[in-house]
Order: C-alpha cells, then structure tokens, then sequence
C-alpha cells in the first residue's frame, strides 16, 4: 500500500546510499565517501565518548516524524536508566537511514548504520559494548544484527582493529534479544499491554487487534513468527476480545483475524510449529487498531490506519459492520513534540513506558552476561602456540 511513496524515496535512498558503498567505475571516489561517511560516525561517537562502556542500540528505522520523537524516548530512557553507559541509535535500513537524512518535513537527523556505529565504537576504544535490539521477534531484521553486523565486527572484517584491542574485546560484547524473544516474553507483554489504561479501556468495550509485522513464512528467522499467535493465546486468556495479526505472513492478515472474529477452527503451520487454534464468534461491533511495532510508521498510518486505502485494516473491519478507530484521544504517554492538542495519536509499542522497561529488563540481562561464557568470543583469543 502506498506503493508510489515507497519506491520515490527507496529510488532516493539509493541514489543516496550510492555515494557511500556501492560499486562504481571510479573506486578511488567510492572508497573516499565511503571513508568520509565513516569518518562522521567516528566524529559523532567522539563528541559523545564519555565512558569506557557502550549500548548501541539498533532499529530498522522509519521515515516518520512521530517515529523520530519514539526514538528519541527509548534513547533517554536508556541514558536515565543505565549510568556509567554511552548511549547511541542506529537504523539498519538504508531507506530510513537516507530519508531521515534528507530531512522530510523534519529537521535532518542522522542515525547511521550498525556496522558504521560499531565500527566507531572500537576505534574509541571502548572495553564493553551492548547491542540491543530494538526489534520485536527473533526475525531477520535480528539475524542481520546479530548474525551480519556483530559478527563482522567480532571477526575484524575490515581490519580496522589491533588483535591486542580484539583480545581485550573477549566475553566483552552481548547481544540484548528482540521484545518476544521467547514465549515467556510474549506472556509478560501481553500482561503489559493490559494494564495499559487506553487498551483495557478498549478491550472493555468491543475488540482489540494488534498488527504485528512478521516475516514472510520462507524466512521464519528462529522461528519468530510463532510468538504473534503466542502472545494472542497469552492475551485471549485475559479477554477473548484480544486478536493479533501481521501484515508480512501468509496466514494473518486483517482477513483473517476478521475470520477468528466470525469464529471457527484454524490450523495454522508456522515455522516448525502445527497449530490449531479455536475461536468462539464474537459478536462486538467495536474495535480499536493497534500496531505491535516499536513505533507507528508507514505500517501503522496506511496499511492500518488509512480510510482511504481499500485493503486497509480499518478499511477491511469498517466493511466487515465493524465500527472501527485506529486514532486515538486518550492515550496518555503522547512522546511526539509537534502532535496539536486533542488531536488524535496512533501509540506503538516503543511510546509505552512499560514496554520500554522490557526491553531494558533485556539490556539488564545482557549485561550481566559480560565477563561469562555466555558473552562474544573472538577469533584471536585462541592461546598461543608455545
């Protein structure tokens, strides 16, 4: 949906993108940019540097004002709530990374990529480094973080580090896992997302979906997927009214969460995982939208919310005889700075302060695996050959 935006500002981002990394018949000019670039991250992280310890924490990113102000939140939670630790943002997606840049009806902001942050973050020398990820499931945005960018930098890829800073980098550096990186954190966001006033207010009178992203069912990433339908069974068992959905999985778009409203029996692959799941009709003429993401962008505004877009969740539950609202008036925690008042607000999961809190729980519990065998090895720890 909105498919003629969307390929105006990836044709822009990689037109963009091109003068940092891609090939070129001029290799001389794409390596200077390239060093150029890095040289900015280098600069930033240097201004910054105030402690031997670093959090990078990673997104995929977005290309909307209310999206920044989310990240800004989450990153001033980090920097009130972890002491003695440097604090950095990054956008794993070119798009985003680009478009932000650029400055979209916003002041430009730079938020650089991972491998540029981590590649920084060691040539100021620090002794501990966290990534967290700011994803919601073990999918393949996590993957590229874990398995792509920390790994190289763990590997030297580049060589841009000594083997003695290498060594002392050994169980130094952790990765902190997504929202629901198990079943268990599925269970506890869905408690969370209860004991949220505006969604208790709403699940108290008609139904509540959630839109999750997903991953397509060919790259069920550490099978993540299956925590959407782990959470909607954690929810449903504190009010039937819960449904979750995604907009990037075979078998749970808006179509078909309208189908477990009408009520039926549906047998589910995901991943490795046979699921059956039963739902009982549900007779309620009200609903309220809700975007499982770490903050409301394109996703939230067109594929949920947008009344003018035909295949829109809101559009698909309006036409199902549902009176259905994705905006909101009541939501307490508003982080977007140039939102007029009483107007209304899409809330995603990184506006929440108690969400933001899970996360940190895994930061916490990333860091107490420094120094343990549970933390990063790298390859030039291997002892020396008498």
């Amino acid at each position: 949906m909105k498919t003629i935006k969307y390929f105006m500002m990836a044709a822009f981002a990689l037109m963009t993108a091109m003068s940092f990394s891609a090939c070129s018949d001029d290799d001389d000019n794409t390596s200077s940019n390239y060093e150029k670039y890095q040289q900015e991250v280098d600069n930033t992280v240097k201004a910054q540097k105030q402690s031997t310890r670093a959090i990078l924490l990673v997104a995929f990113g977005s290309t909307w004002e209310q999206a920044y102000d989310t990240f800004d939140q989450i990153k001033a939670d980090y920097q009130s709530k972890f002491a003695g630790w440097d604090i950095y943002l990054s956008f794993s997606s070119a798009i985003c990374i680009n478009n932000a840049r650029a400055g979209e009806n916003v002041a430009p902001k730079d938020y650089y990529d991972p491998e540029h942050w981590l590649t920084a973050i060691g040539k100021a020398g620090y002794k501990q480094i966290v990534v967290q990820s700011l994803q919601v499931i073990p999918g393949e945005e996590y993957r590229r973080v874990r398995d792509t960018y920390v790994k190289d930098f763990m590997n030297n890829r580049n060589g841009d580090f000594s083997d003695e800073y290498m060594k002392s980098l050994d169980l130094n550096v952790v990765v902190g896992t997504p929202l629901m990186a198990e079943e268990s954190d599925a269970e506890a966001l869905a408690k969370v997302l209860n004991e949220e006033s505006d969604i208790k207010a709403a699940v108290s009178q008609g139904i509540v979906a959630f839109m999750g992203h997903g991953n397509p069912e060919g790259y069920d990433y550490y099978g993540g997927n299956i925590r959407y339908l782990q959470l909607e069974d954690a929810l449903r068992a504190l009010n039937t009214n819960y449904y979750v959905g995604t907009v990037d999985m075979d078998d749970t778009y808006a179509e078909n969460v309208l189908e477990h409203i009408a009520g039926g029996t549906f047998d589910y692959q995901v991943g490795d995982v046979s699921k059956t799941v039963t739902y009982a009709a549900n007779a309620s003429k009200k609903a309220q939208l809700y975007p499982l993401m770490s903050i409301a962008g394109d996703h939230a505004h067109n594929d949920m919310a947008d009344e003018d877009d035909e295949e829109s969740w809101i559009s698909l539950f309006t036409a199902a005889g549902i009176e259905t609202t994705t905006y909101e008036k009541n939501f307490k925690e508003v982080c977007w700075k140039n939102l007029p008042a009483g107007e209304g607000y899409i809330p995603a999961l990184g506006e929440r302060s108690a969400v933001r809190e899970l996360w940190m729980k895994h930061t916490r519990e990333a860091i107490a695996k420094l120094n343990t065998e549970d933390a990063l090895s790298t390859p030039t720890t291997a002892p020396d050959e008498e």
